[in-house]
């Protein structure tokens, strides 16, 4: 028999890559979507089929993770085997601004999903989207075993987040797992993004569409690495025998003048002519180093990344250079 899966934050970057994962393997797919008088479902659109159509296997739902009765409605309706939550607000630069909503969404919404799980009975394989922004300002590299030391919103957000998880999980026995990301880009990335904004950018510029790109700090060292194959190991955490936490990176360390230059290079350009700092991209608490040890995911499921920082600029700009600027 088929499996179902449930998915909020289908339409972000992850999302939509396991989304497309789970259907190639026979899933049948539930989303959870925010409602909006705009359309918001663009990365998955190539997916949708009319849901009155026998063979469709995509369901959308309108639902929010700051509404745990909406939740519990959905839960019981779809009565998933597997539950990703992926939702949060991920900016980490936006969450200084606004740090009231991020722990709202991002920290709280993990509970209501959870206690949700736990109220209706449900017998499920539960997901979490945790983030190396929990380890901060601890220097690298860091592993499952490394503590944590957020220095944004977000990154304390996500800290309640995999606590929590850890708590049901051995509170109530659930199968509960954090996956503990590192950076991972994608042409499907929002362009408020460094990785995005500097591909994009290029695109521009190269067309003659743009004249300067404005960033932060160009020193903060980051694991960069590509998106679908790490929705890839998401799903394999989820058919482990026993439930347990895994860091996913690839172990590499570039800064974002590094990716500047791969990426410019691309199209033979020096993005020293075009680069300008804007301070209003710099935060009041910066992290300065993320590099991730991933040996546990390799030892337990075979896990490892094949795309890396220079491979994956390429992915991005020759991406952004197809479609019109």
């Amino acid at each position: 028999m088929s499996r179902t899966a449930l998915i909020t934050g289908i339409t972000g970057q992850d999302g939509s890559y396991l989304a497309e994962l789970l259907l190639e393997k026979g899933y049948t797919v539930h989303g959870v979507v925010r409602r909006s008088s705009s359309f918001n479902t663009g990365r998955i659109d190539h997916l949708y089929q009319d849901p009155h159509d026998p063979a469709a296997r995509l369901f959308l739902h309108y639902g929010d993770l700051t509404d745990g009765s909406r939740l519990v409605t959905l839960l019981e309706k779809v009565q998933p085997d597997e539950v990703y939550n992926l939702a949060a607000q991920s900016h980490v630069r936006v969450s200084f601004d606004e740090p009231e909503f991020t722990g709202l969404a991002t920290g709280m919404g993990t509970t209501r999903l959870l206690e949700a799980i736990r109220m209706i009975g449900l017998t499920c394989r539960y997901y979490q989207a945790s983030s190396s922004e929990m380890f901060g300002a601890t220097p690298p590299p860091q592993n499952e075993e490394t503590s944590f030391w957020p220095r944004s919103p977000y990154g304390a957000a996500k800290v309640y987040a995999y606590w929590m998880t850890r708590n049901y999980r051995e509170a109530y026995d659930m199968f509960a797992v954090n996956g503990i990301l590192f950076n991972h880009e994608s042409p499907r990335r929002g362009e408020t993004f460094v990785t995005r904004k500097i591909s994009k950018a290029v695109a521009n510029i190269a067309a003659g569409k743009q004249d300067h790109l404005y960033l932060g700090s160009l020193d903060a060292v980051r694991d960069w690495g590509y998106a679908p194959e790490y929705v890839e190991a998401m799903w394999l955490m989820l058919q482990d025998d026993q439930p347990t936490d895994y860091v996913i990176a690839t172990g590499t360390a570039y800064t974002v003048r590094d990716f500047l230059d791969f990426a410019f290079g691309c199209v033979n350009l020096d993005y020293r002519k075009y680069v300008r700092h804007d301070p209003r991209y710099d935060r009041p608490t910066e992290v300065d180093a993320l590099i991730g040890d991933a040996s546990k995911a390799g030892h337990e499921f075979g896990w490892s990344a094949q795309i890396y920082g220079r491979g994956l600029a390429r992915i991005m700009v020759e991406s952004d250079l197809r479609e019109p600027c």
